[in-house]
């Protein structure tokens, strides 16, 4: 192999730059977590979920829309199984109880949305699951992290081992520090993912 044909990056030179952005960005992310917390969905949090079914496929947009202009506000509504069918996830409500918020949002599309909805289901979801899910997601992370140690140290070196699993933790620190600076909903198909 000639020297023509070998490519040199020198990534070293570049360390003290990666390390000081490492830090501001951990800095970052541990003091928006400290301070503002995580904007939990309605797996943490407790709520209602409305599950409608459609005639027709319907568009997303419109009936969030037409939700927030009924003073939905904070509705996440999606499709779910195929595009006829829709779950509206709604912020807990103190003044109604499951059936009452639901029946005001099956009344509110019937009457504004271009086509009538059925109501299939309606359920609540309360804040002790959703605490006991955070605490679970919380501890499985952990426990990950402990595993993946203990495989590494086994299969390699305790020093790789210590290298990954920091490496591991600094990423799902800056994740959910963006998470949070940003406010983005966490909910669990985002800790799976950081799983």
């Amino acid at each position: 192999m000639s020297d023509q044909n070998t490519i040199k990056i020198d990534f070293l030179s570049k360390r003290k730059i990666a390390l000081v952005l490492s830090a501001i960005l951990l800095i970052v992310s541990i003091g928006s977590l400290a301070t503002q917390g995580l904007k939990k969905g309605i797996d943490f949090t407790g709520g209602t979920l409305v599950e409608m079914s459609f005639a027709n496929p319907v568009e997303l947009g419109s009936l969030r829309t037409l939700l927030s202009t009924e003073n939905f506000d904070g509705a996440v509504v999606q499709h779910f199984g195929s595009s006829k069918e829709v779950l509206i996830r709604l912020s807990p409500n103190a003044a109604l109880n499951t059936a009452a918020l639901s029946n005001k949002v099956l009344s509110a599309i019937n009457t504004g949305y271009t086509q009538a909805g059925e109501l299939r289901r309606a359920e609540f979801v309360g804040p002790q699951v959703g605490e006991e899910l955070s605490e679970d997601g919380g501890l499985a992370l952990l426990y990950a992290l402990i595993c993946i140690l203990i495989y590494v140290t086994f299969r390699f070196e305790y020093r790789f081992a210590l290298g990954s699993v920091a490496a591991l933790a600094h990423d799902v620190i800056i994740t959910l520090g963006v998470f949070s600076v940003f406010q983005f909903e966490f909910d669990l198909t985002v800790l799976a993912a950081i799983l």
